[in-house]
């Protein structure tokens, strides 16, 4: 070969090496290919806003019916635990009651870190709209896109969501298959579980037939989180939202948590047995307060963490198969009236009880948490009427 064709050949190949780094650099500017970035917001401090004004009267009105209810509610019952109604932010009641280790002479208060049980997956819930909202996953997308292994074809992460992927539930069916009782189960010993017993597990039906609430899927989501953002769930849930908004008491349990637990009790005062389900997170497992509730509440409202396209989707009811005002979204409870929506969580593990109820339209909050089994707590839905006028709600104890 001569100089000049040598000289050719060359130019040719780096005049096309330039022409695939251009092509390459433009579509990486597309929304569709662009790799997942670093989120460097994490752990930033928030500020939520201001509450407005609330007309003294109104709020001493609320003051006292929230008393009167407590009084014959809860008061008269052995509440352990903390309770806060609030309106656009404003704390209107606030009491805390009864003791957090039996046998010691710790009261409960305002710092005082209760697990909130099943309110948990509203958290877990609004972290994986919150990487919807961010392009970093797709909540039509089947699961198995994310673990290959998942084989169960046509769960996708919105029927996790809401509750609608026909699995069976962990709480259950990892005793059915004998696991060890004193074992402790982790989220991934469920989804490996799910994998390799697929052909002895019961109660496995097809996906979006209908609603089924079930451990399982919150299990499975908080995995989906460490997938997609290379951290431990209780890590990122921290660095996203319980630092951001100093909410100093919440926690996701870990065994390094163990000495800062409130234990459960049930109602006669005997103390609930550590049980090898009780490292599963995502599902449950979190500790908090009412007030630290209180600004979860308000970060939600305020749209500094999701905007208002993807809180519809969130507050949407998803299972319409069976006549009535309950329903579920994604992540939420609701009670869904024709002309308004009711949005909240019930939680219960062990002897812990708790209540988060959201009224969007009224912009008001009620949060209840014990550590002592009350099914008084659940009665809290009846100080909805006060913002809202008279409602007829049913039964749900979580």
């Amino acid at each position: 070969m001569d100089f000049l064709k040598i000289i050719s050949s060359r130019s040719s190949i780096c005049t096309l090496f330039l022409i695939i780094l251009m092509m390459t650099s433009f579509s990486s500017c597309g929304s569709f290919h662009k790799e997942p970035e670093t989120d460097d917001t994490l752990g930033k401090p928030i500020s939520l806003p201001t509450p407005p004004a609330i007309n003294p009267e109104y709020a001493k009105q609320v003051a006292n019916n929230c008393n009167n209810w407590y009084n014959q509610f809860l008061k008269n019952s052995a509440f352990f635990g903390g309770m806060i109604v609030a309106k656009s932010g404003n704390i209107l009641f606030e009491k805390y009651n009864g003791i957090a280790h039996v046998g010691r002479n710790d009261s409960i208060n305002a710092n005082t870190p209760l697990h909130i049980a099943s309110v948990s997956k509203t958290f877990t819930a609004m972290a994986v709209l919150k990487l919807w909202q961010d392009k970093k996953l797709n909540i039509d997308d089947q699961f198995s896109k994310y673990f290959p292994e998942f084989n169960y074809p046509g769960v996708t992460v919105r029927s996790l969501l809401n509750h609608r992927s026909g699995l069976p539930n962990y709480v259950y069916f990892m005793d059915e298959i004998g696991w060890s009782a004193k074992t402790f189960v982790t989220n991934l010993d469920v989804l490996k579980t799910l994998i390799s017993k697929k052909n002895v597990l019961r109660n496995i039906n097809p996906p979006n037939k209908h609603f089924a609430y079930c451990n399982t899927n919150y299990a499975l989501l908080a995995l989906l989180i460490e997938k997609i953002t290379s951290m431990t769930y209780p890590e990122y849930i921290k660095k996203s939202i319980f630092e951001p908004l100093k909410m100093n008491s919440s926690f996701v349990y870990s065994d390094k948590d163990s000495a800062r637990t409130t234990p459960s009790y049930d109602y006669r005062n005997y103390q609930a047995v550590f049980i090898n389900l009780d490292k599963v997170y995502g599902d449950k497992n979190i500790f908090s307060t009412p007030q630290d509730l209180l600004k979860w509440d308000r970060f939600l409202t305020s749209g500094l963490y999701l905007n208002k396209a993807t809180l519809d989707e969130a507050y949407k009811p998803y299972s319409n198969e069976k006549s009535g005002v309950r329903n579920y979204g994604l992540g939420w409870r609701m009670y869904n009236f024709p002309h308004k929506k009711i949005i909240y969580h019930n939680g219960w593990w062990h002897g812990s009880n708790a209540v988060f109820i959201r009224l969007i339209e009224e912009d008001a909050t009620i949060i209840v948490i014990g550590n002592k089994y009350n099914r008084n707590i659940y009665k809290a839905k009846e100080l909805i009427g006060m913002f809202t006028g008279p409602i007829s709600t049913e039964n749900d104890d979580e």
